[in-house]
């Protein structure tokens, strides 16, 4: 039986993995498996799973449900967390039912793709996917990718009206946006950052929590930089974020798929294979990111 997450297990660093390809391209489940295993030896607290970093939008239904059942069977308790992302409203309740089914134990919802409706359609959609299963959800706020921006009042809407909403992806990349959500529901929702060159600051702000990117490459800097920051630790934390801001940039820009998965080639876990319309980087872009991944591998912090 699937045991919903609760608002106190929204912390921490969850990261958004990546989704493994074969050589064909098929689903690389082995190596997923083990991919989560590592992450999660190495603190993390929760797996999210199949979004944008994961490419979702190129995989079909069914592989959906391989990814959340092989992650569940590697997470050993720690809390699968779904993705639902769709078109349609009937679409992104189907979804989260079967990830709920697949044993996921929180969602991320997203506003619907494509049709940017009003903020009646917006709140509609959402919470046909909150009240769609009992599962302990995240909301997620990317205006950047998404065009939907959900405003710190929408926010506190959703809240008061979703007791199974737990938690903000904030990832418009305005830390003033923490601020403004915590004014108005106090600790009522987990907020974590979603862009990770925001990540100590978010953090000041009041951030109880990471979704992050390059933790698939770099788990330990990564939750040790979130460590240091949560317990106060100015001067050891801002040099560990200035080594590691040039490999956190990669995580906001276009072509962050095919980074951070080169990132994760280049320490030894993953490959750089992603699914079309995506292709390897090539030529001076990736000669220029393999510089800088090397050049910080070369001071990497003992």
């Amino acid at each position: 039986m699937t045991i919903p997450m609760t608002r106190a297990d929204w912390q921490g660093v969850m990261p958004a993995i990546t989704t493994p390809f074969t050589a064909e391209l098929s689903l690389d489940l082995p190596f997923l498996k083990r991919h989560v295993s590592w992450l999660i030896s190495h603190g993390a607290t929760g797996i999210v799973t199949p979004g944008s970093l994961g490419e979702g939008a190129t995989l079909t239904h069914g592989e959906k449900v391989e990814i959340w059942r092989a992650c569940v069977e590697s997470a050993k308790g720690v809390p699968v967390i779904a993705a639902v992302s769709a078109l349609s409203t009937r679409e992104a309740v189907k979804i989260a039912q079967d990830a709920h089914e697949a044993g996921c134990r929180g969602l991320m919802v997203l506003p619907a793709y494509v049709y940017v409706g009003s903020w009646k359609e917006t709140r509609a959609h959402a919470e046909a996917v909150f009240r769609a299963t009992p599962l302990s959800c995240m909301l997620y706020n990317n205006p950047i990718a998404y065009t939907t921006d959900f405003q710190a009042e929408q926010v506190a809407e959703l809240a008061m009206a979703n007791p199974n909403l737990h938690a903000v992806k904030e990832s418009s990349a305005d830390v003033r946006r923490i601020t403004a959500i915590r004014s108005l529901v106090g600790d009522r929702l987990a907020l974590f950052v979603g862009v990770d060159d925001l990540i100590v600051e978010g953090i000041a702000a009041g951030a109880t929590g990471w979704i992050a990117g390059l933790v698939n490459a770099m788990p330990k800097e990564s939750v040790d930089l979130f460590r240091l920051a949560r317990e106060g630790r100015h001067a050891e934390a801002r040099a560990l974020y200035e080594w590691f801001l040039p490999l956190l940039r990669m995580d906001v820009v276009p072509e962050f798929v095919h980074l951070i998965k080169l990132v994760q080639q280049e320490v030894g876990m993953g490959s750089e294979r992603v699914r079309p319309p995506r292709l390897m980087l090539d030529g001076p872009a990736r000669e220029d990111a393999l510089r800088t991944i090397r050049a910080s591998l070369l001071t990497r912090p003992k």
